[in-house]
């Protein structure tokens, strides 16, 4: 009886792959890991092993952390509601079939593709308390008693950030949105409007229950990507005025760039399974529905 040589031909193909994966990602992960035990700059040769002291202390005693995930969390609300509402608004008129449609959707989806670095100097200067062109608006219909500076002040500094960044990510949501409901076979529409049924329904009826899954794809990308933001946070406000604005990345930046890595790289950590633990959430959710 022979036995059957093992085919290293697809491992040979998948090997690069693999290679710049463990490079660029495992090893990263694990060496961020191993460094939140420690006490370092960064710099000097020696590391000082401190157990779970960082851990202890982020989870314990720093309450700014947790003021930067309320922030990231009240932001993702914000995106997962309002962005997500108007994606799929503007997603289910564009598959209406409206004039000009080919142009809606290149203008929609230019906002996503732009440098969050200038979109928020953008909107920064948009923004501003002296020279704005928000305040200008406002003081032109005759609103001046609401203008303010924007992004100076710790009540509206966060909602600030939180509508331009809404507007920079609605695209990325029109567009999976726009392809899912482009898969919906047109004759159950058709079928259900013989039957009497008006635009409401047949989105309860139809439209929705066939989204469900692309709800959920577009659900955890949202969850995962302005959780993570700081480009525009970092562009716009630097997490200021007094902490208003601060995020996860953006206070995890700061600890890096004041050389203390040991304490960053267990934020780091923290931060990495709480996102994590929210995907799995999401997808146990996912599947439970699916089978309902």
């Amino acid at each position: 009886m022979t036995t059957k040589k093992p085919d290293l031909n697809g491992l040979l193909f998948v090997l690069p792959a693999i290679i710049m994966f463990s490079i660029f990602t495992v090893y990263p992960f694990i060496k961020t890991f191993q460094m939140s035990f420690y006490s370092w700059d960064g710099i000097s040769p020696i590391m000082k092993f401190i157990g779970f002291k960082n851990y202890k202390d982020i989870l314990f005693n720093d309450p700014l952390f947790w003021k930067a995930m309320l922030n990231a969390a009240i932001i993702t609300f914000l995106a997962l509601t309002v962005q997500n509402l108007v994606a799929l608004l503007l997603a289910v008129i564009i598959d209406k079939g409206v004039k000009f449609n080919k142009f809606f959707r290149t203008v929609f989806f230019i906002p996503p593709i732009l440098s969050g670095i200038v979109v928020g100097i953008v909107w920064k200067w948009i923004y501003d308390g002296n020279y704005g062109i928000l305040n200008a608006i406002l003081s032109f219909i005759g609103l001046k008693e609401y203008t303010t500076a924007w992004l100076s002040n710790t009540k509206t500094a966060l909602f600030s950030i939180a509508v331009v960044h809404m507007w920079k990510g609605f695209g990325w949501g029109f567009v999976i949105l726009l392809a899912g409901l482009q898969t919906i076979p047109k004759e159950l529409y058709e079928s259900a409007a013989i039957d009497g049924a008006d635009d409401f329904k047949q989105f309860i009826y139809i439209t929705a229950p066939l989204m469900l899954p692309v709800f959920f794809i577009v659900s955890i990308l949202t969850i995962l990507g302005t959780m993570q933001i700081f480009d525009l946070v970092y562009s716009m406000t630097r997490g200021g005025p007094a902490g208003a604005t601060e995020v996860p990345v953006t206070y995890i930046y700061k600890y890096l760039a004041n050389n203390e890595l040991g304490y960053a790289t267990a934020m780091a950590v923290i931060f990495g399974l709480i996102l994590f633990s929210l995907s799995i959430i999401q997808i146990i959710i996912s599947r439970k529905l699916k089978k309902t």
